[in-house]
C-alpha cells in the first residue's frame, strides 16, 4: 500500500512538472511570437536615433529622450509612469577636434581623433609636442619624468584579439583611457592620445569617460582617442622617426551639474506587489553617433518587456518596473540615485535585469546571484533552447543595476553576440542602420521570458 501511494505521489509530481513546463513553453512562445510580429522596440529606437540622436548627459537631446520615452510608456497603459530627478554632469565637446602628426617641418599627416569625455580643452591654438609611445600605464614609471616631461603620451595597447569575449578584451585595456591622463600628468606630460577601444582597424575614433582623480584643475592635461588606423600609422611613423611631433586641438568644456531624470514605469504585482523586479538600460549616450547600440537598444528592449507581458495576457505576481537610467556613460548618477531612493523607501528588489551590450543576436544571460538561483536558471534551459539561447553563467550583470546588489537579489545581464559590438561602441559608427530589427526583437523576447520565469517561480532564498 505504501509503495502504491509513493508511486502515485511521484506520478502526480511528475505530471504537475510536465504541465508547468508545457504552460511555460506556451507563454514563452507567445512572447516570442508577439515580439517578432508586433514588436515596438525597433520603431521606438528609430525615433530615438533618427529624430533625437546622440543623448549626451545634460544635453537638450537627453531631455528630449526623457520626454519621448515617458510618453511612450504612458501610452502602454501601465499602472504608473513617472520621472525621477537626478543631477548629472554636463560636458560639451564643442567644435570638431583636429589632429595631425609632423615628421619634419611642413610635412604632416592628418589623423582622426575625438576628445575623451570629461577631458579639458587644449590651449586655444592647439597643442604640439613630441610623442612617447607606451603600451600601458605601468610603463610610465619605468620611463620616468626625464623622458615624459613636455611630451604627449601615446597609449597604444590594443584590445586582445585572442580573447573570444570582447568585453574581456575591452576590460584589459580600458584603464589607459580612463586613468591615462591622470597618471601621465604626474610625470609632466602635456597631453594624452589613447588608441581607440576597437578590435577593427578603421578610421572611427572611440570616445568614453576618463577621470583626473584628485589632480588640480590647473594641472589637468587634454586627452583624446585616436582611431585604430591612426594609431597604427602613428606607431609605425614613430619607429621610423622618433622625433615626430603630434598636434591636436579640442574645445571641450565641463559645466556645472544640471537636472535630468530617470524614466520609470511599472505594472503592479497581483500577489506580491512589494517585491520589485527591474528591467532597464541607460537612456544617455555619447554624442558622436546616435547611441543605437549603446544603449538605445537596451532601453527599447526593456520598454517592450512590459508591453510583451501585457499583450500576451500575462498578469505578473510581482511588481515589474522598467527603469531608463540617465548618465551611465560619464557618472552612473542615474543608477546610484535609483538605488539610493529605493533603499531610502525600504523597497524590496528581488530581481534586476539590464541590457547594455548592444542590440545584436541574444546568446543568453550572465548572473550575479547565489548558486541556488543559478541552478534554478539552469533548470529552465530547455525552455530557451528553441530560441538558441544557451549561455547561462555567473558574471557581470550591469553598471546601473549593480548599486541594488544585496544578498537577496538576483542581478542579470542580457548577453548578445559581442563580436561586432566594439566596432560601434562610443563612436560615430554607433548608428541606427547597424541595428538589425529581428535581432533587437529577439533580445526583447528573451528578456521578457526570463522576467516571466522569475516572476512565476520567484527567487530562491538562501537559508541563513
Amino acid at each position: 500500500m505504501k509503495r502504491i501511494s509513493l508511486l502515485l505521489l511521484l506520478y502526480i509530481t511528475f505530471g504537475n512538472s510536465v504541465l508547468a513546463q508545457d504552460k511555460d513553453a506556451a507563454q514563452i512562445k507567445k512572447i516570442y511570437d508577439q515580439a517578432l510580429t508586433q514588436g515596438k522596440a525597433y520603431d521606438w529606437l528609430n525615433y530615438l536615433s533618427n529624430q533625437i540622436g546622440g543623448r549626451l548627459s545634460g544635453s537638450v537631446q537627453a531631455q528630449q529622450a526623457v520626454e519621448y520615452t515617458k510618453s511612450q510608456l504612458d501610452s502602454l497603459g501601465l499602472d504608473r509612469v513617472w520621472l525621477q530627478p537626478v543631477k548629472v554632469p554636463k560636458w560639451v565637446r564643442g567644435t570638431p577636434e583636429f589632429a595631425y602628426f609632423e615628421t619634419s617641418p611642413g610635412l604632416s599627416t592628418n589623423v582622426n581623433i575625438c576628445a575623451l569625455g570629461g577631458s579639458v580643452a587644449t590651449p586655444l591654438g592647439g597643442l604640439k609636442a613630441g610623442v612617447v609611445e607606451v603600451q600601458g600605464i605601468e610603463e610610465l614609471e619605468a620611463l620616468g619624468k626625464e623622458k615624459i616631461e613636455g611630451k604627449i603620451v601615446f597609449f597604444n595597447r590594443p584590445m586582445d584579439p585572442t580573447l573570444i569575449s570582447t568585453f574581456a578584451a575591452y576590460s584589459g585595456c580600458v584603464d589607459q583611457r580612463y586613468s591615462g591622463a591622470e597618471e601621465a600628468a604626474k610625470y609632466g606630460a602635456v597631453g594624452v592620445i589613447v588608441r581607440s577601444m576597437n578590435l577593427r582597424i578603421d578610421n572611427f575614433p572611440h570616445t568614453g569617460s576618463m577621470g583626473y582623480g584628485d589632480t588640480p584643475v590647473s594641472k589637468r592635461i587634454p586627452a583624446a582617442a585616436i582611431s585604430t588606423k591612426g594609431a597604427e600609422l602613428l606607431s609605425t611613423t614613430l619607429k621610423l622617426n622618433s622625433e615626430t611631433k603630434f598636434y591636436f586641438k579640442q574645445n571641450c568644456k565641463q559645466f556645472n551639474d544640471v537636472e535630468s531624470f530617470n524614466v520609470i514605469g511599472e505594472i503592479r504585482g497581483s500577489e506580491f506587489p512589494n517585491e520589485i523586479m527591474v528591467i532597464g538600460g541607460h537612456l544617455d549616450s555619447w554624442d558622436l553617433g546616435d547611441g543605437s547600440h549603446d544603449d538605445g537598444a537596451g532601453c527599447v528592449q526593456s520598454m517592450d518587456v512590459l508591453r510583451l507581458l501585457k499583450t500576451t495576457g500575462y498578469k505578473p505576481k510581482r511588481t515589474i518596473r522598467v527603469v531608463l537610467f540617465m548618465n551611465e556613460e560619464n557618472g552612473l548618477r542615474g543608477g546610484n540615485k535609483y538605488a539610493e531612493i529605493a533603499k531610502g523607501k525600504n523597497e524590496k528588489h528581488v530581481f534586476a535585469l539590464e541590457s547594455d551590450a548592444g542590440g545584436f543576436t541574444p546568446r543568453g544571460f550572465s548572473f550575479d546571484c547565489s548558486d541556488e538561483n543559478l541552478k534554478q536558471v539552469h533548470s529552465w534551459k530547455s525552455l530557451f533552447e528553441p530560441y538558441y539561447i544557451h549561455l547561462f553563467e555567473k558574471g557581470f550583470s550591469g553598471a546601473d543595476i549593480r548599486p541594488l546588489k544585496d544578498d537577496g537579489i538576483v542581478l542579470a545581464g542580457l548577453r548578445p553576440d559581442s563580436q561586432r559590438y566594439f566596432e560601434h561602441h562610443h563612436s560615430e559608427n554607433d548608428t541606427f542602420e547597424h541595428v538589425n530589427k529581428r535581432e533587437l526583437e529577439l533580445g526583447a523576447a528573451s528578456m521578457a521570458s526570463l522576467v516571466y520565469l522569475f516572476d512565476t517561480y520567484g527567487v530562491v532564498t538562501s537559508p541563513k
